[in-house]
């Protein structure tokens, strides 16, 4: 057993009650929390953890893991309960960060900017998979979070001050010809296309290094027009990592990408795509039980791009407002929104103005599987009614059948095919849940996605819970030992 070692003596060390009580109502055994901490440390890099019942057990007793144990601790925990459980929540210390690294209030410069997201870049390519990178990190939430987020609806800097600041590299041109930076956009559209059908874990690294490369080109003397065009490519480029690292499970990772995407953003001057940026955020944050945080920068996404963003985003933005709604318990405010989606999307139907490829994916298939989404969640809510997951079923279901016609977004054709099982579940049909729950494992198998693995999972604990004296629904854990070995954080 190596790299576990803690602090603190028998003598002076007394129980950790914080983690004992996380560790009591999560289910978990030892051994059981022992195996989810090396699977993680594993996926990190961190190949020197190597975690047994008996270091678990001291844990418990008042030990104190080192980094990047205590982070790993925090994720699995918010996973399991689907909101944030900071590392101070489980009685563990936390090491001290420098603002460049942890944190989300950033400057809002164009130099810093570049220099902080050439240095995370670099830092996740070399350290990230030795397990130091997302150890040194925290997620925010709550006015930690939200506060400097609203700085992004600051004016920037005057026209004059930017000509001022540009006049030098628009007199020397850069070394990046038109063609390279048409085709540095073009690889945007294809990375998407990557991830839309293959999963944020296969292609994560070949994005951040790209990424890298923009931010050598940023700090270099460029035309102001190239200058610009890098900005929304690095914008484009640090959403999309934080995207993948948000699908593969490393969520402190995500914000940190989500948050320096947004500064680029404000840089290039492109407000729709910083409204984008902030929906990814509020998708983060409804995962992780932050329904409140989710509305407050849906609010502000739909603020900041009110007099520029397309029909598409507008609706886009307006179901994801829904989705907050319905994990606050809020139904009236969460059909509104649901109306206003769709009403809004009918409007992009007939939008005949170019839009840009990052909005694409919101397709009738999306607006469907979003709000059905929401219609799900608020059947939760109000304790499984099963009134509202008969409002999701039918939106469910077309956007099922929509997504198995698409060859590309083979991840969000599997979480609505989990989607339709689990509103069966609420329905009481534990028989017509069992069917696309095993088309899902199927997809699964081909798109490396941390959250599409959890989410089967938790469908089949769910499942077998309440129906298991069903064999079509007892033997789910059969077919999910055959399909999913050991590829998902057990839940």
């Amino acid at each position: 057993m190596s790299g576990n070692g803690g602090s603190g003596t028998n003598a002076d060390r007394r129980p950790n009650e914080l983690l004992g009580s996380w560790f009591v109502r999560s289910g978990w055994s030892k051994g059981e929390l022992a195996r989810q901490v090396n699977r993680r440390a594993r996926q990190l890099g961190a190949s020197h953890i190597s975690t047994d019942t008996s270091r678990v057990r001291r844990w418990l007793d008042g030990e104190s893991p080192r980094e990047p144990i205590p982070r790993i601790l925090s994720e699995l925990f918010s996973e399991r309960f689907g909101c944030v459980v900071a590392i101070e929540d489980l009685g563990l210390r936390t090491a001290h960060q420098s603002p460049s690294v942890s944190g989300v209030d950033l400057p809002w410069t164009g130099p810093q900017t570049v220099a902080l997201l050439s240095e995370y870049s670099r830092s996740d390519l070399m350290l990230a998979r030795r397990g130091f990178l997302g150890a040194s990190l925290a997620l925010s939430a709550g006015p930690s979070l939200i506060e400097p987020m609203q700085r992004w609806l600051v004016p920037g800097p005057t026209a004059q001050r930017k000509e001022a600041e540009s006049s030098s590299a628009s007199r020397r041109p850069g070394r990046l010809s038109r063609p390279e930076m048409d085709l540095l956009e073009t690889t945007i559209v294809m990375f998407r296309q990557w991830d839309a059908q293959c999963g944020g874990g296969l292609r994560r690294k070949a994005v951040v290094g790209q990424l890298h490369e923009v931010t050598d080109l940023l700090q270099e003397p460029q035309p102001e027009d190239t200058t610009r065009r890098l900005f929304k490519v690095a914008a484009e480029l640090a959403a999309l990592a934080g995207w993948m690292s948000y699908d593969v499970g490393l969520q402190p990772t995500a914000q940190k990408y989500f948050v320096l995407a947004l500064h680029a953003a404000k840089e290039a001057g492109d407000k729709p795509l910083g409204s984008y940026i902030l929906s990814s955020m509020s998708r983060q944050m409804i995962h992780l039980g932050r329904p409140d945080d989710a509305l407050e920068l849906i609010h502000l996404a739909q603020y900041g791009s009110r007099d520029c963003a397309s029909p598409r985003t507008q609706s886009m933005l307006y179901s994801l407002e829904a989705r907050a709604f319905a994990n606050m318990g809020q139904p009236s405010r969460c059909k509104r929104a649901v109306r206003m989606a769709e009403d809004t999307f009918a409007d992009a139907l007939e939008f005949d103005e170019p839009e840009p490829d990052w909005i694409r994916f919101f397709s009738e298939a999306e607006l469907y599987a979003e709000n059905s989404h929401s219609f799900r969640d608020l059947a939760y809510v109000a304790g499984r009614s099963p009134a509202y997951a008969s409002l999701a079923e039918p939106l469910m279901r077309r956007a099922v059948d929509l997504f198995a016609k698409d060859g590309v977004h083979q991840r969000s054709y599997a979480l609505n095919l989990i989607g339709m099982s689990t509103v069966h579940l609420l329905q009481r049909e534990p028989e017509q849940s069992v069917e696309p729950a095993k088309k899902a494992m199927e997809i699964a198998k081909k798109v490396r996605s941390e959250r599409v693995n959890t989410r089967i999972r938790k469908t089949v604990d769910t499942a077998v819970r309440d129906f298991g004296d069903l064999t079509e629904v007892a033997e789910l854990t059969d077919h999910l030992a055959t399909h999913l070995p050991e590829t998902a954080e057990a839940v």
